[in-house]
């Protein structure tokens, strides 16, 4: 079971303002293909648990439901999940929950993070970071949410790439490898709001060192883009990395 945390935090505002909408964005039309690639990976089938940690409105817990995978989603805006829980699909459920703060114990097949929905935002703006890496924790409890020899799926911005095609409105933060972007969204109703995203970005050795220390080992880190996963060495031309690893059995 999952604990709920009333603790705000700043992608709450940017959500309750796209709404809907925020599935009209271009990065949202590759779900079908990432869904594909990763029920190849995970090796996942109809009647299996997945947890999706940042799900958003449900768009990869959508497609996974209708090959018939049993797909729980938790997402810290209640209106993504009000959005996702609406849709009324079978085998997708959908709850509120701060992905720092979940509780669930072995409970699942496969877990996924997706799109910087929740791993790569618990960065917070300003001041120290309180831990080594916060989102580490999440990390870490992905991992415990899985059964043992379970994998997880985490993307992950490319500090590389990041800091390479660093654009105008982009302040990267050396120290602690986190990307500053002041942006313009617009909702259903084509109201813009000016807005503040921090996104942490990481280099495949740092992926690799967070999945030890949350006791997961590692299977591979490649090089994607949305909508075009794949199985490719890592580069600094690409703007993601996707994460395998697994919780060791026993």
């Amino acid at each position: 079971m999952a604990n709920k945390s009333a603790d705000s935090h700043w992608f709450e505002a940017m959500a309750d303002h796209l709404g809907d909408a925020y599935l009209r964005y271009s990065f949202t039309r590759g779900s079908a293909q990432e869904v594909e690639f990763l029920v190849d990976v995970l090796g996942l089938e109809p009647g299996m648990r997945v947890l999706d940690v940042g799900c958003g409105p449900g768009r990869h817990a959508t497609a996974l439901a209708a090959q018939g995978i049993l797909v729980h989603g938790i997402d810290i805006s209640q209106r993504f999940v009000d959005i996702a829980n609406a849709a009324n699909i079978d085998g997708a459920t959908f709850e509120r929950c701060d992905a720092r703060s979940m509780r669930f114990d072995a409970e699942f097949d496969a877990a996924i993070s997706l799109c910087q929905g929740a791993f790569g935002l618990a960065a917070m703006p300003g001041g120290p970071v309180p831990t080594l890496d916060p989102d580490g924790v999440i990390l870490t409890r992905m991992a415990q949410a899985l059964r043992p020899g379970s994998l997880l799926a985490v993307s992950a911005f490319s500090a590389y790439f990041q800091v390479q095609y660093l654009e105008d409105r982009d302040a990267f933060d050396a120290d602690h490898g986190v990307n500053h972007e002041r942006t313009s969204l617009l909702n259903e109703a084509a109201e813009s709001l000016e807005t503040d995203l921090w996104t942490s970005c990481f280099t495949p050795r740092e992926l690799r060192l967070l999945s030890a220390a949350s006791g997961l080992k590692l299977g591979a880190v490649w090089s994607v883009t949305p909508g075009k996963y794949r199985r490719q060495s890592p580069t600094i031309e690409t703007p993601e990395f996707l994460m395998i690893a697994s919780r060791p059995e026993g």
